[in-house]
């Protein structure tokens, strides 16, 4: 399995911007479907997005569309969440997570994942 590092979660503003990364170790990074995800306390697990593996292909939560968004570097095993804009209902522990399968929102058909990395958003 491939293990999976996030890091660049921080105390911000509402209306700051950042950058999540998620460093991949292990199996090769390629040929995964990879997903951000976040959970508030509180809250259940909740998908922000995800890019696919062969073209790139983004997708996301209604909710984030327009200020997030997902990259990824496969030769650098890396993955991004670029957060634009961000708001007080942004605040939650930040995950990434890998699939063998097609990039999906349901974190069922993700094997492999972080250990999350905190953004606060003050108001």
């Amino acid at each position: 399995q491939v293990q999976l590092v996030e890091s660049g979660g921080r105390l911000v503003q509402a209306g700051d911007s950042l950058r999540l990364s998620c460093i991949a170790s292990g199996r090769t990074f390629s040929g995964y479907a990879m997903g951000w995800f976040r959970q508030a306390p509180g809250n259940e697990r909740e998908f922000v997005g995800a890019i696919s593996w062969i073209q790139g292909r983004t997708y996301y939560a209604n909710s984030v569309k327009g200020r997030f968004t997902i990259s990824r570097d496969n030769a650098k095993n890396s993955l991004y969440l670029q957060i634009n804009n961000v708001k007080p209902e942004d605040t939650a522990l930040y995950y990434c997570a890998a699939s063998d399968e097609r990039a999906t929102a349901s974190p069922n058909d993700y094997h492999s994942w972080g250990r999350g990395t905190q953004v606060t958003v003050s108001s």
